[in-house]
């Protein structure tokens, strides 16, 4: 009999646990900010590494409109430029940041990855350089709307004892 109450107890423990980390998946490490957007609650380590993403994904923007514009253009290297940050680089994401991270963030991050991939196949089927740049322009467009509404990432003053940064968006 008492066995059966413990399993029965862990069990539900276990439900709650699991109840737990998926809000937390879906919602985020986020609070409201003060101007109506939301706070994701982000380590010094995890902010870096979300600026060390954006910063690829925009050189391989760079990179894949400066090949296009080439005299001679390089398919293999625009190619391979695209790939890069397609998602394969999306799979080395930390499971600690994106538990953090809200859905809508996380699904916006994860079809900008998925469209590179995409990038990257119509270049290597031989696709135009119009036809290519109609799809980065999506991919951006898509990826500036979401930043559009990021504010400035920033350590949290009023609470010196915790060491996070904030990204706020609406």
């Amino acid at each position: 009999m008492q066995s059966r109450i413990w399993c029965a107890a862990a069990l539900a423990l276990w439900v709650i646990g699991a109840a737990i980390v998926g809000w937390i998946f879906v919602k985020g490490w986020i609070t409201s900010g003060a101007d109506g957007r939301t706070e994701i609650r982000l380590a010094p380590s995890e902010r870096d590494q979300i600026l060390k993403e954006m910063r690829q994904l925009l050189q391989a923007v760079h990179g894949v409109v400066v090949g296009l514009n080439a005299p001679e253009p390089d398919a293999k290297q625009v190619e391979q430029t695209a790939r890069a940050v397609g998602m394969r680089m999306a799979a080395d994401a930390s499971p600690s940041i994106m538990m953090k991270l809200p859905l809508p963030f996380k699904q916006m991050g994860m079809s900008v990855h998925r469209d590179f991939d995409e990038l990257a196949d119509g270049i290597a089927r031989g696709e135009q350089s119009r036809q290519t740049l109609n799809r980065l322009t999506s991919i951006t467009s898509r990826a500036r709307r979401a930043m559009s509404s990021i504010g400035s990432l920033q350590r949290d003053n009023d609470r010196p004892d915790v060491r996070h940064h904030e990204i706020r968006f609406l």
